[in-house]
């Protein structure tokens, strides 16, 4: 329940806006389809579900490739014919 009453931002508005916008487009034009798609986006919207809301495609930080850099030592090579 607590998902579902906080945090709501600009983006998880708009999916429910357009989830509720198609699935009444759905519901007129008679389409099953249009419906479930409406009520799907409608439902991610609620649950704060999906790659848009709490992080799902966030890296992790702790895989960094932070500190493993080596210093890097050159050699002139002289070449005298």
């Amino acid at each position: 329940m607590k998902t579902i009453l906080q945090s709501w931002n600009f983006m998880r508005i708009l999916r429910l806006v357009l989830g509720i916008v198609i699935a009444i487009q759905g519901i007129v034009v008679g389409e099953a389809v249009t419906i479930i798609l409406g009520l799907l986006f409608a439902g991610m919207s609620v649950a704060n579900i999906g790659c848009c809301g709490t992080n799902g495609c966030a890296v992790n930080p702790g895989n960094s490739i932070k500190n493993k850099t080596k210093d890097i030592t050159y050699e002139e090579a002289d070449t005298v014919k």
